[in-house]
């Protein structure tokens, strides 16, 4: 073996940079697997140090309507029992710089004393959040001041409150910077709340309370009783580990689809591997006759090859793997502020380990698929040579070749399965990849025939020459296929995927024609508000009465009963506690189809039924199973209103334009209290900015 190691060095010095050359092609594949696991490990491990600081607490009670006067004696019974809560409430909201008159609609936090009980807001000047509770004061990010001129010192306007701008938001633990884009955040004291006027009957607020164990209790434990207690009453109840397992979730399968482009790169680069070495095993045929007649055997110089492979695969491999590294290091400062926690990037030896493995061992797998043709080259090449693709061509039914087909294709199984989040998946992925190559391979071969076929002896030498060489003994032609068409694949994949992605968040303004909505306009502004648009005119093109409810009771089993049924159809816990936002009408929509039942309509509005009439969207419907003519009755602002279902619908959400749950009969919620949801087209920015001066100055 010694003896064999000396000759596979020496013998290498001709060809080192050829062979790190075609083993480069494996680097790209391990430089993406290492960077995304490695950075998905100090993420996942990030988060759980960090779980708190998420939060904000231990435990978080959070609910869209005003805590309960039970709920209320809950906390305080708590607090005396020595586990103090903090509170805050949410909601957006339309805000007004007074100095410049502009405005903007931002994301409003009211905060009580001591929240949160976790981390550190920062600031800028510094230290302005620990002087926030000291009198009418707001913080905001600087996205705020950029979009409405305003500046630190200036009057900010909450529907009739008014705050002064001591500080800009720097760092607030548990949010991104996509959160500010989504809509500034402004940070006010929790006790000026209600001078606002803003959370009148129906506004989208969620109130939050954070709740702080002792140093040695164990939020698992205690939120059991917790969730029982609160189940009844339609609350929310999570622990700083469930938000963890929510974060490294979604952190997980954000690596775990990435790390499967890296094996589609890493096959990619072994295709390259396959190919160069088979050009490569050509050029040696030479040195390996004159081998065999200085008495080495056939297992011998395979040797030599195979280590000279292995090792410059390896090296391949590792040259990926620092790239690797070298790309986690650069991901935070990529990324910015999208991450919610801080990361500490740090190596991950596993990872890194893991990394040069696969990418040495596919490497060497596909080198052997050519290099096994060495064994073929006798000490008579050196008197009488063959063609190169008589030397190099290996029967199909050769016992070598088949172990390490089935040791290259085992491993792509066991990798995939192993990057899956299950076995099925990880099965299904292999497959499609192998389905892919052998398509290749197939369209490789019929362009060989073809080519071979259609060359005519009057064509010119050098289109006859080019064409031939596409069928031509040891053509390169399945390589190239094999390589351009995975490659394109890959590209494909991911691209087709990033449109699947984009398509459910792209909002379709043009089909509905509006392009302004209001919003939480109460009874009493909507007729300024419309007489304010008609008068800059515009016309409204859509007016949607809102009520807010949550269901009470399916089939006369309450919301309580339904979530703790174990049976085969057991409700969707988040479509039974939610509050729902509901309309009433008697047409249909564009964005709208009925799948099944029939639509209540104009022509039954003066049907006398026992029970009133909703359509509901066939999505929601299944998640409540709930089918057409099964009643549900609904918790409508404390009445109990029972109705039957009557037709189900298909919802296109993606249109701007208010699109509802539930649509009820007008005769139902007609009397109810509501607000309004307003829509207009405005050509031009500068008259959108108009209109929306003009209907803060005029609407009340």
């Amino acid at each position: 073996m010694g003896t064999l190691a000396r000759l596979a060095w020496r013998e290498s010095r001709t060809a080192r940079r050829r062979l790190l050359l075609y083993m480069s092609s494996i680097a790209l594949g391990v430089a993406a697997l290492v960077a995304i696991d490695s950075f998905t490990t100090n993420v996942t491990q990030a988060v759980r140090e960090q779980t708190r600081t998420l939060m904000g607490g231990d435990v978080q009670i959070t609910a869209r309507r005003p805590f309960p006067a039970s709920v209320e004696r809950l906390l305080d019974s708590l607090r005396r029992a020595g586990v103090p809560n903090v509170r805050a409430t949410t909601f957006p909201s339309m805000a007004v710089v007074s100095r410049t008159g502009e405005t903007r609609l931002v994301q409003v936090r009211g905060v009580g004393p001591r929240y949160p009980w976790y981390g550190e807001i920062t600031t800028e000047p510094a230290g302005r959040y620990t002087q926030l509770q000291t009198g009418a004061n707001a913080l905001v990010d600087q996205a705020l001041l950029v979009a409405t001129g305003g500046r630190v010192g200036d009057t900010l306007r909450l529907g009739f409150g008014r705050f002064v701008i001591t500080g800009v938001l720097t760092a607030v633990p548990g949010t991104s910077g996509i959160a500010a884009a989504l809509g500034p955040r402004v940070y006010v004291p929790q006790r000026y709340l209600e001078g606002t006027r803003l959370l009148q009957f129906g506004a989208t607020a969620e109130y939050t309370a954070l709740l702080k164990l002792p140093s040695r209790g164990n939020p698992e434990t205690f939120v059991v009783l917790l969730r029982q207690r609160l189940r009844a009453q339609q609350m929310h109840v999570r622990t700083a580990t469930d938000n963890a397992k929510s974060a490294t979730t979604a952190t997980e399968t954000l690596g775990t689809f990435i790390g499967m482009v890296g094996l589609v790169a890493l096959l990619l680069g072994g295709i390259g591997v396959a190919s160069g070495i088979r050009a490569f095993v050509a050029q040696k045929i030479d040195t390996i006759a004159v081998l065999r007649c200085l008495g080495a055997t056939s297992g011998q110089v395979l040797a030599i090859y195979v280590s000279q492979a292995a090792l410059m695969g390896f090296v391949g491999a590792a040259v990926g793997a620092a790239i690797g590294v070298a790309i986690q290091f650069a991901l935070p400062y990529a990324m910015g502020g999208l991450l919610p926690v801080d990361v500490t990037v740090t190596p991950a030896p596993v990872t890194i380990g893991v990394g040069v493995f696969i990418g040495g061992w596919i490497a060497l797998l596909f080198s052997l698929r050519s290099l096994l043709a060495v064994r073929m080259v006798s000490p008579l090449q050196t008197l009488r040579r063959e063609t190169d693709a008589d030397i190099l061509r290996i029967r199909w039914n050769d016992l070598p070749r088949l172990l390490v087909d089935g040791a290259l294709v085992a491993s792509v199984i066991i990798i995939a399965m192993m990057r899956a989040r299950t076995v099925g998946q990880g099965l299904w992925i292999s497959a499609a990849m192998g389905g892919v190559i052998l398509l290749l391979a197939a369209t490789a071969g019929l362009l060989a025939g073809l080519a071979r076929r259609i060359v005519r002896e009057g064509w010119p030498y050098v289109i006859r020459q080019g064409v031939a060489n596409v069928y031509r003994p040891a053509n390169q032609t399945t390589a190239v296929i094999l390589s351009l068409g995975f490659g394109a694949f890959l590209l494909t994949t991911l691209f087709l995927v990033q449109q699947n992605l984009l398509r459910n968040l792209v909002i379709n303004g043009a089909i509905s024609g509006a392009n302004v909505v209001f919003f939480d306009v109460q009874g009493d502004q909507a007729m300024p508000l419309a007489a304010t648009i008609q008068r800059h005119g515009y016309r409204i093109l859509q007016q949607a009465p809102v009520i807010p409810m949550r269901i009470a009771a399916i089939n006369g089993h309450s919301v309580t009963e339904s979530v703790e049924d174990n049976g085969e159809h057991r409700r969707a816990g988040w479509a039974l506690r939610r509050e729902y936002r509901s309309t009433f009408r008697d047409t249909l929509v564009q964005g709208e189809r009925i799948v099944d039942g029939r639509w209540f309509g104009a022509s039954a509005a003066g049907l006398r039924t026992p029970l009133g009439q909703v359509s509901l969207e066939q999505g929601v419907a299944n998640e409540l199973h709930v089918r057409v003519n099964d009643v549900i009755t609904w918790d409508v602002q404390g009445v109990q209103v029972p109705t039957r279902v009557t037709s189900l619908r298909e919802v296109t959400w993606t249109r701007f334009e208010p699109n509802f749950f539930a649509v009820f009969e007008p005769s139902v919620l007609q009397s109810a209290p509501k607000q309004y949801i307003m829509l207009t087209n405005v050509p031009g920015v500068s008259h959108v900015a108009t209109l929306r001066r003009a209907v803060l100055r005029h609407t009340k």
